[in-house]
């Protein structure tokens, strides 16, 4: 008997989707545009993390060691570093590899160029690129390198110049822009989808306040509320299931277009990354909107079955 009136209301459900057209098209409609802003705001998200996971791959803190350093005491100092939990890793630049690189970006300057040809020897001594987990933590690594300054077995100096404190204050700005963007993202994420849910949850009221007829006859002829509620239920999950199958066709092409000029911005492929993880996408989308179309049924239908 259960497993009958299961079935009974399930087909309730698809036989209301279907009869109620124009309503179900419009409860739909409001459905894909919530899913719609949700995986917007999802593939932002991973914009943002794309384009902060670049700025901040291009900010480092470079250690220029002395002339007279040896390999030996520009390796300890290496080790030293990468010790420390603040540090993702360290690069060592040989002197000879500087001093290509130098000749490299001056290669328009041919007064550089002529003086360093005239030198008896590399002026130039070995350089540690230091990246740091966060972008916060490289006050911390400036400061241990300040102690590390002078080697505990000597008194000679390796370190001629840490360039941490002439970029200082486009670290600080830059870190205070990647904070303040990601609270504006998280806080838009909230605001859209409250929107969202009232939006739909209202939606999903006037197809249910539509069916009030209906439903008082059944109250009448003694039908009981979980019989009554059952269809509506299963009819607030189709509208999650279709809308979200609609948005993941509908932003194919749409990512197929605009994809081009997003991966010249942001160097990312954003198509492949929805086709790769379409699946996974389809089932945050799937949850979310059967979620919002059931809680919205079953707060819609409590004033017609007065629990």
């Amino acid at each position: 008997m259960l497993i009958t009136n299961i079935k009974r209301i399930i087909k309730t459900g698809f036989v209301n989707f279907c009869r109620n057209s124009i309503v179900s098209i419009s409860a739909v409609f409001v459905m894909i545009v919530t899913l719609t802003a949700i995986l917007s705001l999802i593939l932002s998200n991973v914009l943002l993390e794309s384009a902060l996971k670049q700025v901040k791959n291009k900010i480092d803190i470079n250690v220029y060691t002395t002339v007279s350093a040896s390999p030996d005491e520009i390796f300890k100092l290496k080790e030293s570093l990468e010790v420390l939990p603040e540090v993702d890793k360290v690069d060592y630049v040989s002197r000879e590899q500087a001093l290509v690189n130098f000749k490299e970006r001056h290669r328009d300057d041919s007064l550089t160029l002529q003086a360093l040809e005239e030198l008896d020897e590399n002026p130039l001594g070995a350089i540690l690129n230091i990246k740091a987990n966060e972008i916060s933590q490289y006050a911390g690594i400036a400061t241990f390198l300040e102690s590390e300054s002078v080697l505990a077995e000597g008194e000679s100096k390796i370190i001629e110049k840490v360039n941490y404190y002439n970029n200082k204050i486009a670290i600080d700005k830059l870190n205070k822009i990647i904070n303040a963007v990601e609270n504006f993202g998280f806080s838009a994420a909230i605001i859209l989808v409250i929107i969202s849910i009232m939006i739909t949850f209202n939606t999903i009221r006037l197809t249910i306040f539509i069916s009030r007829k209906e439903i008082g006859v059944m109250r009448l002829v003694g039908a009981n509320n979980n019989f009554i509620q059952g269809p509506f239920l299963i009819e607030g999950i189709i509208y999650g299931l279709v809308s979200a199958i609609l948005t993941m066709i509908i932003f194919y092409p749409l990512l197929l277009w605009t994809n081009p000029f997003i991966e010249n911005m942001f160097f990312l492929d954003l198509l492949s990354y929805f086709i790769s993880n379409s699946f996974k996408i389809f089932l945050i989308l799937a949850g979310i909107g059967s979620f919002l179309g059931l809680i919205s049924s079953i707060f819609a239908i409590r004033t017609y079955l007065k629990v």
